[in-house]
């Protein structure tokens, strides 16, 4: 590799860098006097859908961690895109939180992108590969 190449490179390398921007949704729930249930918080996520693919964001494998307050019903979601360059990566984080609002036992929601560990398509579900030809 010659140092034109290498240059090439390392300004890709450091523009996908620029492009992985911090993106950070929040909604408002529909607290009450219990607290939702994981299952309930996935059912939610499961209606938002990648609009290129098609496929819901949770069998995309976009969807990292979901992690509850189990005294107040806050979540919070940390999720990825397919790629930094993503269209949607600005808005999937809100649809995401705006969806887990419409769940009764829910608090605050946050919904952050995060780029590590990188999204792959093994990070798909066994039926979103099924849906894919995969």
């Amino acid at each position: 590799m010659d140092d034109t190449e290498k240059q090439l490179l390392e300004a890709l390398a450091m523009q996908e860098q620029l492009e992985k921007k911090d993106y950070i949704a929040v909604a408002e729930g529909k607290m009450n006097d219990r607290i939702a249930s994981k299952e309930e918080i996935i059912e939610a996520l499961k209606t938002v859908s990648d609009p290129e693919i098609g496929i819901n964001i949770y069998d995309m494998g976009l969807v990292y961690d979901i992690i509850q307050d189990p005294t107040n019903g806050d979540v919070l979601v940390n999720m990825t895109v397919t790629s930094p360059m993503c269209p949607v990566a600005g808005v999937l984080p809100q649809q995401a939180a705006d969806a887990i609002s419409q769940v009764e036992g829910t608090n605050v929601i946050e919904v952050r992108i995060v780029w590590e560990p990188e999204w792959t398509p093994e990070c798909l579900s066994e039926d979103a590969k099924l849906m894919m030809g995969m």
